[in-house]
């Protein structure tokens, strides 16, 4: 009987056992295709072409121009601290700083673009100025070369060499609940929240809402930052209406900024530790921005839109600038400055347009419109004196008083400079042998309107000039997946700002230069190779030079062209393997022979992101930066060395029942190099130090 027992209760454990293993199977089964979706999604990857300005969402091969869009799930896996970081990715920008606060600009074939120029939604203006925080961005989108007829003239002078549009996070096809929380070296710590969910009998309504916030010290000694961000968009799509209107709030400040090196030796100093900080603690920078959008389209017909948008920007800033010039290469004594400046902005922009398609064999794509754009820049400044101080070995001071160089109220700054731009544009898009040739001719009518004013008050320059700024281009498909392209477009922009330097105080800083004109030519090729796509251009960009003037003044002066070439490639390589690579060589120089400072000869970036097969869920991630040697004075005595930056990481992901979670470790800079990251500066010869290792952790969870 024991034994009859026994089979029985072995014969139904057994029974038991076999029913459960369907559900088992199927359990696991569940759980791997949660962790491959997730691990999908989670690619980073490049997008080529997007949105083209007037002409609507493009195909890279369907453009005379190159267009390449940069992902969320880049932004999410990489953990940048700024706009920048999210750029290290792209060969054919570098970045660099301002003038000893915290304000990124970038170096595009050669010219600068500050945030001022950088575009939100397709507007100009209303987005951060200084810092760009990359969590409330959906997409960021770079355009190599002028990209005036596209978006118009920017308002802030800068942007010929390339622009860069930032699209605000809206909900997708899919509904999730992300929570996330993150760790860098030394000790910053934050979290964040994304909702996105879609509503309606059609799911015509889309919301989304998230919230960032960051706080600690960088990897750099004794910088710390603080970040907080705000996201809100709502969307409707239904038949032949769409609308959208985006929110965004972002507050961010920067405690002792380690600044630019400004060089009065005629030597360049050696590089100080990798994570190295020559700042007093008393300089930081405090940013505030309140801005939004509002986006409505209407397809009166199949072949016929009709679109308006508009947007708007409330910002403010203060800090205490710091600067340090070398005195002694060899020792590292300096003399250390700094200035305490606020200011707010106020800007408003519209565009509103038509897009007509018409014919069949020959078809024609017309677009109409106009833009305007609308600034009020407020700032005043008081610059301290000055202290002994030195670039290895830095001791702290108190905070100097006033020289009593004031200039404008620092309690209440008054308008220094009024911009208003107006626009209107037609351009017509011939399409021959079923598109295969593309021929675009377009036109644009721009004026610009700058008035300056002194600090206190009176009335200073006022410039009033408009131009007809043509635009060709040239799309050939000679091939499947082979698209040639050439363009030649011209460009009237807004005379920049002058900008406050610490290191060199200038008589009209704070004053808007007049309007000025440029041409660009390009040739170039794009091919789709597998999962690759490729890209190689040619350039050439002609406009009047500026810089320090004979009287101390900074100004237009001689003439400026720079030429290059640029490849990029990005795509899957193999199954699992994937990359976003490219090189730019560049000749930047005036028309008397001298090079302009600060612009890498060449550059190279390769991004390699690899799923071994092995091991279901991980993925692998490299980068290497390199950057040529670049002028470090006008003169082009001084010159800094190549240098090579190593980053890895990797994230995995698992499904902890149905919710996916992903961790990420990166480390950038493996090696902890030391190196002077750019020499790009317009009034001295100014060095700004690469960044030193840095780990960054992330965990994220799918609800």
């Amino acid at each position: 009987m024991k034994d009859l027992h026994m089979n029985r209760s072995t014969c139904i454990s057994t029974i038991a056992l076999a029913l459960s293993l369907p559900a088992v199977a199927h359990a696991q089964e569940d759980q791997d295709t949660i962790v491959v979706t997730a691990q999908r999604a989670n690619q980073s990857e490049v997008t080529n072409g997007g949105s083209a300005g007037v002409l609507g969402d493009k195909a890279a091969e369907d453009l005379p121009f190159t267009i390449r869009t940069y992902n969320e799930s880049l932004i999410l896996n990489q953990q940048p601290l700024t706009l920048g970081e999210v750029l290290e990715n792209d060969a054919t920008i570098r970045t660099t700083y301002g003038f000893g606060n915290a304000a990124e600009q970038f170096v595009v074939r050669g010219f600068t673009l500050f945030g001022d120029d950088v575009g939100v939604n397709g507007l100009y203006g209303v987005g951060p100025r200084q810092l760009v925080a990359p969590q409330l961005y959906g997409s960021v989108q770079v355009l190599n070369g002028a990209s005036a007829f596209l978006n118009g003239a920017a308002p802030g002078g800068t942007g010929l060499g390339g622009n860069v549009n930032l699209q605000l996070k809206r909900a997708g096809s899919r509904d999730f609940v992300r929570v996330t929380g993150s760790a860098q070296e030394n000790a910053r710590f934050g979290g964040a929240v994304d909702v996105s969910r879609r509503f309606g009998e059609n799911r015509e309504w889309g919301v989304r809402l998230n919230g960032a916030y960051s706080d600690g010290e960088t990897s750099i000694d004794r910088e710390g930052r603080r970040t907080a961000v705000v996201g809100a968009a709502i969307d409707y799509s239904s038949g032949p209406f769409k609308a959208a209107l985006d929110l965004a709030f972002q507050e961010v400040r920067v405690d002792g900024l380690r600044p630019k090196v400004t060089i009065a030796a005629g030597a360049i100093p050696a590089v100080p530790e990798a994570d190295a900080n020559y700042a007093q603690d008393f300089t930081y920078s405090e940013l505030r921005d309140v801005f939004g959008t509002i986006d409505l389209e209407y397809a009166v017909a199949d072949n016929a839109t009709i679109y308006a948008k508009a947007g708007a920007r409330d910002g403010s800033e203060e800090g205490i600038y710091g600067g340090i010039t070398v005195d002694d290469a060899v020792t590292g004594a300096a003399t250390g400055s700094a200035l305490f400046v606020p200011a707010t902005t106020n800007n408003e922009a519209v565009e509103a347009g038509l897009r007509v398609k018409l014919g069949q064999a020959i078809t024609h794509e017309f677009n109409f419109g106009g833009n305007a754009n609308w600034q009020v820049f407020r700032t005043a400044y008081d610059f301290l004196p000055g202290y002994g101080t030195n670039l290895y070995d830095t001791p702290q001071v108190a905070r100097p008083d006033s020289t009593g160089f004031i200039g404008g109220d620092l309690d209440n700054p008054n308008p220094t400079a009024r911009t208003t731009l107006f626009s209107a544009f037609a351009s017509d898009t011939v399409g021959l042998w079923n598109d295969r040739i593309l021929v675009t001719g377009g036109l644009r009518l721009q004026n610009i309107r700058q008035r300056n004013i002194n600090y206190d008050g009176t009335p200073a320059d006022f410039y009033d000039r408009d131009a007809v700024t043509p635009v060709a281009g040239l799309v050939v498909k000679p091939a499947e997946q082979l698209s040639l392209y050439a363009n030649r477009i011209e460009a009237l922009q807004a005379g920049p700002i002058v900008p406050f330097d610490t290191a060199n105080p200038l008589p009209n800083a704070g004053q808007a230069l007049a309007p000025r004109k440029s041409v660009q030519y390009e040739v170039g090729g794009k091919l789709g190779l597998g999962g690759m796509f490729l890209t190689l251009g040619a350039y050439r960009i002609e406009r009047p030079g500026e810089g320090l003037l004979e009287d101390g003044t900074y100004g237009y002066r001689g003439e400026q062209r720079n030429e290059g070439l640029e490849f990029t490639a990005s795509g899957e390589v193999a199954a699992g393997l994937r990359l976003i690579g490219g090189a730019a060589l560049s000749d930047a120089e005036y028309d008397d022979g001298t090079k302009v400072t600060g612009v890498p000869e060449y550059t190279a970036n390769a991004d390699v992101e690899w799923d071994p097969a092995f091991l279901r869920g991980a993925t692998l991630t490299a980068r290497v930066i390199h950057t040529g040697p670049q002028w470090v004075d006008a003169a082009n005595t001084l010159e800094l060395e190549t240098w090579t930056r190593f980053d890895l990481g990797a994230r995995y992901v698992f499904a902890a029942g149905e919710t996916p979670v992903t961790v990420r470790l990166s480390v950038d800079n493996v090696a902890n190099e030391r190196y002077w990251a750019s020499a790009f500066d317009a009034f001295s010869s100014a060095l700004l130090q690469g960044t030193p290792r840095t780990f960054k952790a992330s965990i994220s969870a799918d609800f």
